[in-house]
């Protein structure tokens, strides 16, 4: 692989992040002023054009996003359950009840809840994916409103993990 390509390989994986949240944030807040159905129109806006292929983008980068968070047994770390591990999370639960906010990291409630919407995330993906594929047949239109039942529960993991990290901030700055 030349030095160039693996470099900004490099700084793509270190930004992923930040980059999934600053494309999600455009293609929700724009995403009302998008005239798609079963197809991409033959003068489709811009903003058409960009939710695609934005969309693409995030596409790429949730499949990242999903790999790099979940190999060498990280997975265990956002997806506990699947090892039947429910320690941690439970501990969070009840110190949520006692008032307590749970820590970041480890296998706990946070990190479920991440996990959680890295599958989302993937999910918001596949079905845009799927809806472009299949444009212009009778499937497009099952697959956008796949699409927007996906989005609209990332929507709302965006707001529990905002919420989440704000208590986390709280937490860090009183101790």
């Amino acid at each position: 692989m030349p030095k160039w390509l693996s470099s900004t390989v490099k700084q793509i994986l270190t930004y992923q992040h930040l980059l999934v949240i600053v494309l999600s944030l455009f293609l929700i807040s724009t995403s009302g002023w998008i005239m798609m159905g079963r197809a991409i129109r033959t003068q489709a806006s811009i903003w058409d054009l960009l939710h695609v292929y934005l969309g693409a983008m995030v596409a790429c980068l949730s499949v990242s996003m999903l790999l790099t968070n979940v190999i060498k047994g990280k997975w265990r770390q956002y997806f506990p359950w699947l090892a039947g591990d429910f320690t941690q999370l439970s501990q969070d639960v009840c110190g949520l009840k006692k008032g307590k906010i749970p820590l970041a990291g480890g296998r706990g409630l946070f990190s479920a809840i991440e996990g959680i919407g890295l599958i989302l995330l993937l999910l918001v993906s596949i079905t845009g994916a799927m809806w472009y594929f299949t444009q212009g047949s009778s499937e497009a239109l099952n697959w956008r409103s796949y699409h927007h039942s996906a989005a609209h529960g990332f929507i709302g993991f965006i707001i529990v993990h905002s919420i989440c990290a704000a208590a986390h901030l709280l937490d860090f700055i009183r101790n």
